[in-house]
């Protein structure tokens, strides 16, 4: 049994929003890929990131259904996670590349290069509205990201994330990659409100690279009191044990996400 920390990454300043995430601070618990793989699914988080190496910031980073070389809400997590444990990072390392990282406030940063991000379409459309009223996810294939300018003086956007690979994530609801890439294809900083009630920030740099940035809470059983709760995994089973009952994520933690895996927002 190793601990499970589940976080809300990409919260709005008021602490709604966010795409949960799973972090588990032991990856060696979980040697191999499918034991990743499993727990991933198992799960049902957009992404599940696993600590291979505290000191040099190894991560590996697991979807539902793939392997991720890069991915932004997993590492603002992580760094968050690390920092609140008194080990904040200057680097994390997934498969893409060494990840600059660094902290404001109460912002997290990840900085890295746009073509790190997996293959995915962005679509203007014409009006905030357009973005709102797309179904979850929208008709087609392939990784979708919808967006319209809210204020484009201000570069503000309004955006929405469909993975239409056919994993259960029918709406991501904060995407860091995506708004890396949108930011390159832009070549401004951006103010993005994604999903339901998220925010994501981005900076640009000339050489190129491109750093996302967000606010993280973290998540706890409906009822539970605040503070540390005792959550753990099972590599043998995929399970998740809370010191009280064992079972699934739904049951350990709530519904919180079940809208939207379920095509809500």
């Amino acid at each position: 049994m190793t601990d499970l920390d589940v976080l809300r990454v990409f919260c709005g300043p008021d602490g709604t929003g966010g795409n949960a995430l799973g972090v588990v601070r032991d990856g060696a618990a979980f040697p191999g890929t499918g034991d990743r793989a499993a727990l991933a699914a198992r799960l049902g988080f957009s992404e599940t990131v696993f600590l291979d190496d505290a000191e040099r910031g190894t991560v590996d980073i697991h979807t539902p259904g793939v392997r991720l070389p890069f991915a932004g809400h997993p590492l603002i997590g992580m760094a968050w996670l690390l920092r609140s444990l008194g080990r904040p990072p200057r680097t994390l390392r997934p498969d893409a590349g060494e990840v600059a990282v660094d902290f404001d406030g109460d912002l997290t940063w990840v900085r890295g290069r746009p073509e790190w991000v997996p293959a995915r379409t962005t679509r203007r459309y014409a009006t905030v509205a357009e973005v709102d009223a797309l179904p979850a996810p929208p008709p087609g294939e392939g990784w979708l990201y919808a967006w319209a300018w809210q204020d484009e003086t201000a570069g503000v956007v309004r955006a929405r994330g469909f993975p239409r690979r056919g994993d259960g994530i029918a709406e991501d609801e904060a995407t860091g990659a995506a708004a890396m890439l949108l930011t390159h294809e832009l070549g401004r900083p951006l103010d993005i409100h994604q999903g339901a009630g998220s925010r994501i920030l981005t900076r640009t740099y000339p050489d190129g690279t491109i750093a996302v940035g967000g606010r993280v809470c973290r998540v706890r059983p409906e009822g539970e009191p605040a503070g540390r709760w005792r959550r753990t995994v099972s590599p043998s089973a995929g399970r998740v044990s809370t010191g009280r009952h064992a079972g699934s994520v739904a049951a350990a933690f709530g519904a919180a996400d079940e809208g939207r895996r379920r095509g809500g927002r």
